[in-house]
């Protein structure tokens, strides 16, 4: 949509993608403006008791200052959540939801944005799992990611991608792909790990720090590399050489 010549126009569109309306829009800003500043213990009390007017919470949560919300009605938040500071929520259309006991560490974005209208736009956090320092998951295919699932720092999870087959028509008009990120249980992903659309890594899983994943991950393995490839199986009696091996 073209909005340059339309101040109104813009600034409906503006509101469209922030919020589920303007009367939405007014009470969530109001809400963040008053209280998502407050520092320390303080802070962290008033918004377990006040946030519960926007966002759905299904128990005690802690939320530090300075996390950002948009969409905020479409937060699933569970018992005994952690939102670290300097966090990015951005939940249209279908939501985020965090499960119980689960953590979303300093600087992460979580983000569902979808200009596209894509059906499947989401994510999805298990319990017990923790989203590390740095993140950014972009759900616009939607993205699962099961119970006890650890990332370590600027892990990426992309669940979009670009069509860029017809050299005649600039990128932006050949669409994009969303197949959507499924992880499963008790994965461990490695800093700086980048998992693209389409994947599933499978329970018990690791991806090395650095990797690209472009293909489902077996269960039990370790994947490492640019491209990922499995590097071997994760076997009961085997035991790790931490001196020649790092996965964090």
């Amino acid at each position: 949509m073209n909005v340059s010549g339309n101040p109104r126009e813009g600034l409906l569109l503006y509101i469209h993608r922030q919020a589920n309306g303007l009367q939405k829009y007014i009470v969530e800003q109001v809400v963040l403006t008053l209280f998502g500043w407050i520092p320390t213990i303080v802070g962290i009390g008033v918004r377990a008791l006040v946030y519960r007017t926007i966002l759905r919470m299904q128990g005690i949560a802690a939320i530090e200052d300075g996390v950002r919300i948009r969409f905020a009605d479409g937060i699933q938040l569970g018992r005994n959540v952690y939102i670290d500071q300097g966090v990015y929520l951005h939940a249209c259309p279908n939501g985020i939801q965090i499960g119980d006991n689960s953590f979303v560490m300093h600087g992460s974005v979580l983000h569902v944005y979808n200009f596209r209208n894509l059906p499947h736009a989401f994510i999805r956090i298990g319990a017990n799992s923790l989203i590390g320092e740095l993140n950014v998951l972009r759900g616009q295919g939607g993205i699962m990611i099961g119970d006890r699932v650890y990332t370590a720092p600027m892990v990426q999870m992309l669940a979009v991608n670009h069509v860029f087959d017809d050299p005649t028509r600039p990128m932006v008009e050949q669409g994009i792909t969303a197949d959507g990120i499924v992880i499963e249980d008790d994965v461990w992903i490695g800093a700086g790990a980048i998992i693209t659309d389409g994947v599933r890594v499978c329970k018990g899983a690791v991806v090395a720090a650095g990797a690209v994943v472009t293909q489902d991950v077996p269960a039990y393995t370790v994947v490492g590399g640019v491209p990922a490839r499995v590097l071997r199986k994760i076997e009961r009696a085997q035991k790790l050489d931490s001196s020649k091996e790092v996965y964090f």
